[in-house]
């Protein structure tokens, strides 16, 4: 082979080899791929979700209160009523005949009463009579003209009709009192009788009828609940009485203003505002098994009216705690937490980078931004909410200060300003992501990598 084919075979491998090394150059890893956002300013709005259902703001049950058979049902349930309309009546012929004869009785006593007053005229006209004729025995006596005999017989006549008035004063002051007893009597027997005839003491809606003309009503005892024969609702106010989990409560004020969807009525929300926070939790159903979560009740009033709603209707109240115009504000799935190492300063601990340093499956490093060694004096180690910046191709891990929370944003009190640009994606790489991974932006393929 000659010179100079020689030289061209060497020309040949050389251009080869610098093409497949250009090749490898440009395919090499620069970095793991990444979505991120520009950091600008949003109004928030912080927003707590509960369920519940709906119930008017009056519910009355009506139960009997004097026991019975009931012989006229005048409402169904679902009926719309009037205060002061006949809901049921129960059969009055024992009360009935009750007051007729305590009205007898009372009659009676009566009678008997003015008997003793007439007896008790009679008796002082009697006294009188005695009084009178001891005066004249006295005179009599003190002019010699009669005798000590008439005279001691005219003073005990007089002694024992004064014993005989005062009996019969005592006899009416009983009857009074045995007269007043029966009035008592009469007018309980008559308020009794009264209670058989039920009507409703508001306007409103029969929710429920729990009895059936012809059964018997039962009234309640110390250790026995009467039956709720009728439940009745005024549907004029309605509220969502919702159940609120323990670390929302604090966030949620009186006057607040909230939306409620109603599963029966789909595709419409209705306004209102919270009127009512239990200060004390929900107490678990007996029998209950099992750790419950502890919620409290809170009661939000429907400012708008709602038509065809029923009692009972499974409802969604969200609540708005908070409200916030043109502040900073960081998308939600930027934010991660890290172990960070603080000086006495309370300056972050950073240690020299690394870039030898293991790679996980997903191509983050898994070594933390500091790591877990042995702190020196003064230094503490604490988690710490923070966002991955991008700079000089590098992810860096700053730490924030974060406000109220909204549906897709965090409001940021300190550590961002606007214009930064935090790394949102995808979601298992800002996880395992740490403080120093090379990273290289792809914001093409924003919606595949979940930014």
């Amino acid at each position: 082979m000659s010179r100079k084919n020689v030289l061209i075979a060497i020309a040949v491998v050389l251009v080869g080899a610098a093409v497949v090394a250009a090749n490898l150059y440009f395919k090499r890893d620069k970095g793991l791929a990444v979505t991120t956002d520009v950091i600008k300013t949003r109004d928030l709005e912080a927003v707590v979700s509960a369920s519940g259902k709906i119930q008017p703001k009056h519910l009355v049950n009506i139960s009997a209160e004097t026991p019975g058979r009931v012989v006229n049902l005048a409402v169904n349930e679902g009926d719309r009523i009037k205060k002061g309309q006949l809901l049921l009546q129960i059969d009055p012929k024992s009360l009935r005949t009750r007051v007729d004869g305590n009205t007898a009785s009372l009659q009676s006593a009566e009678a008997s009463l003015e008997q003793l007053r007439q007896s008790i005229e009679t008796a002082r006209v009697q006294l009188e009579q005695m009084q009178q004729n001891l005066a004249r025995q006295r005179n009599l006596w003190a002019q010699q003209l009669t005798t000590r005999e008439a005279l001691d017989k005219a003073e005990n006549d007089v002694r024992s009709a004064q014993s005989a008035l005062q009996e019969r004063e005592k006899q009416a002051t009983s009857q009074s009192s045995r007269i007043s007893q029966e009035r008592a009597t009469l007018e309980s027997a008559r308020y009794d009788l009264s209670k058989v005839r039920m009507e409703s003491p508001i306007d409103g809606i029969v929710t429920r009828r729990n009895i059936q003309e012809g059964e018997t009503a039962v009234i309640g005892t110390m250790n026995n609940a009467g039956t709720v024969l009728l439940q009745l609702a005024d549907m004029s106010i309605i509220q969502a009485e919702v159940e609120v989990d323990e670390t929302n409560i604090p966030s949620v004020q009186f006057g607040q203003k909230a939306k409620i969807t109603i599963d029966a009525i789909p595709d419409k929300s209705f306004k209102g505002h919270v009127s009512e926070i239990g200060n004390s939790p929900i107490q678990a159903a007996p029998g209950a098994t099992g750790t419950q979560a502890t919620n409290f009740k809170v009661v939000v009033i429907l400012d708008e009216v709602v038509p065809d709603v029923r009692p009972g209707f499974t409802a969604t109240a969200d609540i708005t705690t908070a409200t916030r115009k043109e502040v900073v504000s960081v998308p939600i799935p930027a934010v991660a937490v890290r172990e960070l190492v603080y000086d006495a300063n309370g300056q972050i601990v950073k240690e020299p980078r690394n870039d030898k340093r293991r790679r996980g499956g997903s191509g983050s490093s898994m070594e933390p931004v500091a790591a877990a060694a042995e702190l020196k004096p003064g230094q503490t180690r604490k988690e710490s909410e923070g966002v991955f910046l991008v700079r000089d191709g590098r992810a860096e891990f700053l730490p924030i200060k974060m406000g109220v929370a909204g549906d897709k944003y965090f409001e940021v009190l300190s550590g961002l300003t606007i214009g930064d640009e935090v790394i949102t994606g995808p979601y298992n790489s800002v996880r395992a992501m740490a403080d120093g991974d090379p990273v290289k932006v792809d914001n093409t393929k924003k919606g595949r990598l979940g930014g």
